[in-house]
């Protein structure tokens, strides 16, 4: 009974371990969650109204020149920018987005897909390597940018994006991300990057009376690319806060679940000690009559 009790006691000790090790994974997460939290709410609002001033913009310059960028044309060739983590231990936050960007592979681009004409530009090292595992085309320039996130990494990664689509080597680019609500809530999102998606309603397109200074031409050519540098940094962002989220939330759920199994190993080491102390009783009972006999 010596040796049943030792390997409870063992598993005891290994679970309190383990239990330290989330609680300070948690606290960590929690701490970096404060400051990720910060930079996107304070990004959040700039981004979304630059966003729809940009497709303002390209709804009322139909023909323009400089709105290259907004061309629809037949797509041959895709390109899929996911957002992931650099690390794990962030319950399914991964996995999730990962499903996410095949789920859209498989029902939107499956034809180019079999055509081998889709690419993966992941930020992030466990998209990086679970798509470059799988056997997917995969741009492995941009996978570490959460190395010292800064807007002019970001920008570098959508620089190509929008350089390819413009020499035409891409057709079409998809944004995968997780948009961050909470700490225990994300939103998986897929959204079009390139081309530049117009305003469709066409109420707000009537009562939009920009008056462009300096002309048209100009400030679309300089304000697109900046608006789209933008738009990456806020799904950057945004992930790096989801992470972070998802990552306290799983440390917190994981320490809750270390409680209960010490409330049961301990129930169970009491249990063996109590067998263990009635059989020496026993034994000495038993010993004792002999003696006595």
């Amino acid at each position: 009974m010596s040796g049943a009790l030792k390997e409870v006691r063992n598993r005891i000790k290994s679970v309190q371990s383990t239990q330290q090790i989330t609680k300070a994974m948690k606290m960590v997460s929690a701490a970096k969650l404060r400051r990720a939290q910060d930079a996107i709410t304070q990004m959040r609002p700039y981004a979304q109204k630059l966003q729809e001033m940009l497709a303002n913009i390209v709804s009322n310059s139909e023909g323009s020149a400089n709105t290259s960028l907004a061309t629809e044309r037949t797509i041959e060739k895709v390109l899929i920018i996911i957002v992931t983590s650099d690390r794990g231990l962030c319950g399914g936050y991964n996995s999730n987005l990962i499903k996410l960007a095949k789920q859209i592979i498989r029902e939107k681009y499956p034809v180019q897909y079999s055509k081998g004409n889709v690419k993966i530009l992941p930020i992030g090292k466990k998209g990086y390597e679970h798509f470059n595992k799988n056997s997917f085309k995969v741009i492995d320039k941009f996978w570490d940018i959460f190395t010292g996130l800064s807007f002019d990494k970001v920008q570098t990664a959508a620089q190509y994006a929008m350089e390819a689509f413009e020499a035409k080597e891409l057709d079409a680019v998809e944004l995968v991300y997780s948009e961050f609500k909470n700490a225990a809530t994300q939103v998986y999102i897929g959204e079009q990057f390139l081309p530049v998606k117009k305003n469709n309603n066409t109420t707000t397109q009537n009562k939009t009376g920009f008056i462009f200074e300096p002309g048209k031409e100009v400030l679309i050519a300089e304000l697109m690319p900046k608006i789209l540098n933008t738009q990456l940094f806020k799904a950057v962002l945004d992930g790096n806060a989801s992470e972070h989220g998802a990552r306290m939330t799983a440390m917190d759920k994981a320490s809750d679940n270390a409680n209960e199994l010490l409330k049961s190993l301990k129930i169970s080491y009491n249990r063996a000690r109590q067998a263990a102390i009635t059989t020496e009783l026993t034994e000495i009972v038993s010993g004792a009559a002999a003696l006595n006999g």
